[in-house]
């Protein structure tokens, strides 16, 4: 007879045989058959039913359970059973046959927040996940929280999405409700008012609407359903439970990809305090050097352990590989040396065998790439002139901008900032004419070429034809694969990349074939909006300096300080109606929304 866990294990397959036939039906699907986050959104903003939503998140949880089946992670626990650190040994992690960590070793300390950092595709999402699903021998008294995407959408409140995820507290809520009654239950009526006190459950809901409205809501906003929220929204109340649950593990991808400006310095701030263990994965220098205590490197398979932040980790790198250099060099010197005297004498050999056996490794470096945006020729200006513009969307009273009043040159290079809902994205798309004004004009030059970069840029992509298809169908004038195959190279794509389906790409992969495309669009102004979204360091630096030699304009949208802080000249706030100009560069702007981030805590600001 087979045994239940053999039974359950029986029908998560056929369920996921099942939900293999569904997913031919949807275009936005991986290599993995796995259906993207953005896809629930997506069924939102088409007008879909909330059971076609719920449909969707579910077949979401089924594909996520068919990438736990096509790993496979083994790995021997090597701390005390009862320990609050999490030390693990002869940890390998393979997907779909491909060796992701081999025979490494994993160090969680209680106290520490770690950085994990690598290029894309070297599987740090995916050791993420395998942590969540307890895939690695975690004991039980840990309690682990992995934030993996958006709340599906609901009648519920943010607040109530975010009390509900207490589950403990509920629970002990009820259970002290029973035991009221029962007068032999005293003692322990005792012992769950002494938990539901360290819970701060009395604080609970105060609790839950100050992180909220660290992430952006409003009183107002906190009270509105779930499924009148976009995505990135949705995405900010599931960060909010993970804040709220206070878990012994936090795991978390990314978390800043839907945030702005001031919601990632309230993150920051917020996170730095946490007293538990922290896994984090993010593409922002700024934000790994303000929260980690630590950085993870994984690289060539291996999972190596810095101290300190993620400056430290550059500079303890820099100085462990430089020696590591010199004792190559001097051994290689060596024996070079001794073979020289092994061909004019006759012997040694087998102490060169004996040598070779114990020699230093030459240092390998991460694969560097140079992104490139081709010169794009001169136009006088004024190239683009907005005049006494205002702007509502039709169904809103609430204008977004009003009397707005200024031009922008190809030597303009201004980053955009302000708090969610304040119009940066619309200003954008009013300037490319994707929107048109309420009231006044927006002149550009007749010549004018933009690029502009959003985050649903990658949805454009036909995902069955390869990168080098797709660009050779975008440009049929570069004849030669040779040609394209060396222009596509420049942005991170290589080999097998490049002729694989696009649809087996990781995201980072599909943005770099979204930068290719934008590059030899060959425009005047680039228009970027939040481009760091999954890529990692290495490539926003790539593409910081693509900026920096650009010769043509550009607007930036970001959450990124570091990225700002390389590429742009001004920055604009957009806030109250209006755009104005700020005095400072963005580090200033970051100290006074820290200052206000600490102001929201009730503590004070160091600076006074």
């Amino acid at each position: 007879m087979p045994s239940d866990l053999a039974k359950k294990k029986a029908a998560k397959k056929k369920e996921a045989a099942k939900a293999r036939q569904r997913v031919k039906k949807h275009d936005d699907v991986n290599g993995e058959g796995e259906l993207q986050d953005g896809q629930v959104n997506g069924a939102v903003t088409n007008g879909e039913t909330n059971g076609d939503v719920a449909a969707l998140t579910k077949e979401l949880d089924e594909f996520e359970m068919r990438k736990m089946e096509a790993r496979a992670v083994t790995g021997v626990l090597a701390s005390h059973p009862n320990s609050t650190d999490v030390h693990i040994s002869s940890l390998s992690l393979t997907f779909h046959g491909q060796e992701l960590l081999s025979d490494t070793s994993l160090e969680l300390n209680s106290g520490r927040r770690y950085g994990l950092i690598g290029l894309n595709g070297t599987g740090k999402s995916m050791l993420l996940s395998a942590i969540g699903h307890r895939e690695v021998p975690i004991p039980e008294h840990i309690d682990i929280y992995h934030l993996t995407r958006e709340m599906a959408p609901s009648e519920k409140t943010a607040l109530q999405c975010v009390m509900e995820v207490d589950e403990e507290r509920i629970k002990l809520e009820k259970e002290a409700e029973r035991l009221a009654h029962e007068d032999s239950e005293c003692e322990k009526l005792m012992e769950i008012y002494e938990r539901l006190e360290e819970l701060d459950a009395d604080k609970a809901e105060v609790r839950a609407s100050r992180i909220l409205f660290g992430l952006g809501f409003t009183p107002a906003m906190q009270q509105k359903k779930l499924k009148d929220f976009s995505g990135g929204w949705r995405m900010r109340v599931s960060l909010a439970r993970a804040l709220f649950i206070k878990p012994f593990m936090l795991l978390l991808d990314e978390p800043t990809n839907h945030l702005d400006l001031d919601a990632c310095v309230w993150l920051e701030e917020e996170l730095k305090s946490f007293k538990r263990i922290l896994v984090l994965i993010s593409h922002s220098q700024d934000f790994l050097n303000g929260v980690c205590t630590n950085i993870i490197h994984l690289h060539q398979r291996k999972l190596k352990y810095y101290t300190g932040n993620y400056d430290q980790y550059v500079k303890t790198r820099e100085e462990l590989e430089e020696n590591q250099m010199k004792r190559y060099n001097w051994e290689q010197d060596q024996i070079a040396h001794m073979k020289n005297y092994i061909a004019r004498f006759g012997h040694g050999s087998a102490k060169l065998k004996m040598v070779a056996s114990g020699l230093t490794a030459r240092v390998v470096n991460d694969k560097t790439l140079s992104f490139y945006f081709p010169p794009c020729g001169k136009i006088p200006p004024p190239v683009i002139m907005v005049q006494n513009v205002s702007f509502r969307y039709s169904s809103d009273t609430h204008f977004i901008y009003k009397n707005l009043e200024f031009g922008i040159d190809l030597d303009t290079r201004v980053a955009l900032v302000g708090p969610n809902g304040a119009g940066k994205s619309t200003l954008l798309k009013l300037l490319m004419g994707e929107l048109l004004p309420t009231d006044g004009m927006i002149r550009k030059h007749s010549h004018v070429k933009i690029g502009r970069y959003h985050q649903h840029l990658t949805e454009q992509l036909e995902l069955d034809l390869s990168p080098l298809e797709y660009m050779m169908k975008c440009f049929p004038e570069i004849k030669e694969k040779e040609e394209m195959r060396k222009i596509i190279g420049r942005y991170g794509l290589t080999g097998k990349q490049q002729v694989s389906p696009i649809r087996n790409l990781s995201d980072g992969q599909k943005c770099r074939v979204c930068f290719a495309w934008l590059a030899w669009q060959n425009p005047h102004m680039l228009f970027l909006d939040e481009p760091t979204n999954h890529l990692d360091i290495e490539t926003i630096d790539a593409l910081a300096e693509a900026i920096s030699e650009f010769e043509g304009g550009m607007m930036l949208v970001s959450h990124d300080f570091r990225l700002i802080q390389q590429v742009a000249q001004e920055i604009w706030v957009c806030e109250k109606q209006t755009i104005t100009k700020w005095n400072g560069d963005i580090l200033a702007y970051k100290e006074g929304s820290n200052a206000v981030s600490c102001m929201l805590r009730g503590q004070s600001w160091p600076n006074g």
